[in-house]
């Protein structure tokens, strides 16, 4: 018999996945869910772009592949897009149940002042780079190359862009929060403090509250890099059409200016 302390992390991670289920439905109705693939396509052998999106806690990589159909754009018919799983993992907040986790959380809602498990974000980290390794060894450029990510995934959003040793396009970080303490810094180069982040939060986030957000700009800018930070009024802990929307013209601008460049 579960006591009642187990009700409210559950009802948390209960409407974080029914809210971006709701997304979905209501967005793409009538459009099939395309599962994930281990051989790549014909339009990616020729990608240019290549985007990395990693989903939030007790979700998964192809319920969120949908995304994609709403960048319509002419800039992203060459864009590879890939939709990985998390792994199996007891996750602390619920009691050690285990479910599809990046890696550990230890409290919800998570605060500015959250504690954070950053030896499993390190480990989680380590996949990341191995997809981001393969992708550029298979010919897509540092600066063609987007993590994005939506509460958990964008928590390892920051994580993985911030350790690569190499500048890439950018990383989207939708309701997430930085998953380790400042001292992690040091470990930063040069070229990573070069990628901009984007980072959308909603202001009614009962999750991963916004302050948790908020607390990002202060760390990022003691590191000197650059965010742009969008708060969204009436927007709890979900991911809503206008703000794929802004991450679709914010990645199509660099593509350019990267094009241009090149």
């Amino acid at each position: 018999m579960r006591t009642s302390t187990l009700t409210k992390p559950i009802v948390l991670l209960s409407i974080a996945l029914l809210s971006t289920v709701l997304f979905f439905a209501f967005f793409f109705e009538n459009k099939p869910y395309s599962s994930l693939s281990s051989s790549p396509s014909s339009s990616d052998t020729m990608a240019r772009t290549f985007v990395l999106w990693l989903h939030g806690l007790g979700d998964s990589g192809p319920a969120n592949e949908p995304i994609k159909s709403l960048f319509k754009s002419p800039e992203f018919m060459n864009t590879k897009w890939l939709f990985p799983s998390a792994p199996p993992n007891p996750v602390s907040c619920n009691y050690g149940m285990v479910m599809p986790s990046w890696f550990d959380i230890r409290e919800l809602p998570l605060t500015a002042g959250s504690p954070n498990d950053e030896s499993s974000v390190l480990e989680a980290v380590k996949n990341v780079h191995a997809i981001i390794d393969k992708e550029i060894a298979g010919g897509i450029k540092p600066e063609n190359l987007y993590i994005c990510g939506f509460s958990q995934g964008g928590a390892l959003t920051l994580a993985s862009v911030l350790l690569y040793p190499k500048t890439l396009g950018g990383g989207a970080v939708f309701s997430g929060w930085v998953p380790f303490n400042s001292s992690i810094i040091n470990q930063f180069t040069k070229d990573a403090i070069k990628t901009p982040i984007l980072w959308s939060h909603g202001i009614d986030d009962k999750t991963v509250l916004f302050e948790a957000g908020q607390a990002a700009l202060p760390f990022l800018q003691q590191a000197a890099v650059t965010c742009e930070f969008k708060a969204y009024p009436d927007l709890g802990h979900s991911i809503s059409n206008e703000e794929l929307q802004y991450l679709e013209s914010w990645i199509k601008q660099r593509m350019q200016s990267s094009s241009s460049s090149s």
